[in-house]
């Protein structure tokens, strides 16, 4: 088989929304903190391009949640591989994640998370496929609306490759 990734969202594009969606949230969250959770490997990207443009005061954590392994689609059974390491009692709690499709993740996260007691829980996403969703999941914050492609790039993976792509690309697999 030969895989081939052709663009979707190039560099330019993502950076700028990026900075869109930190003054959003500039404009939601000011005179607060935000507490900042990357659900690891595939937001780290995302999660530190978007720190470095939020103004109010951030802290940061990650957990680290499997559901795919090295396949093309959701496996549907959600993995916790690292839990927080700081209690977000009271804390204004952004949950970053790179992209929901079938929303199980998220929705399994979001309500684990809102039994420890934060302030707020609002997710902010960089891609979304509403067409793929099976679980209820609101996003407050949403790069990009895409369709049902697999993508790769900034982040995202197939099979532990292409996440250093600076953009956003359709991975294609063809036979030989």
């Amino acid at each position: 088989m030969k895989e081939e990734v052709r663009v979707l969202i190039d560099e330019e594009k993502v950076a700028k929304r990026v900075k869109e969606l930190a003054e959003q949230i500039n404009r939601d969250y000011e005179g607060k903190k935000i507490h900042m959770i990357c659900i690891l490997k595939g937001s780290v990207f995302f999660t530190c391009e978007l720190a470095k443009y939020i103004k109010v005061p951030v802290s940061m954590d990650f957990m680290s949640v499997s559901s795919y392994g090295d396949g093309l689609t959701s496996s549907g059974c959600i993995t916790i591989n690292q839990d927080l390491t700081m209690n977000i009692e009271g804390k204004e709690v952004l949950l970053v994640e790179d992209i929901v499709d079938s929303g199980r993740t998220l929705s399994y996260l979001a309500h684990m998370l809102q039994k420890r007691n934060p302030a707020s829980l609002k997710i902010c996403t960089l891609l979304d496929k509403p067409q793929c969703r099976v679980a209820e999941v609101e996003s407050a914050y949403t790069g990009f609306e895409i369709e049902d492609l697999f993508v790769v790039g900034f982040g995202l993976d197939y099979a532990q490759r292409y996440r250093n792509l600076p953009y956003i690309g359709e991975l294609i697999i063809k036979e030989d």
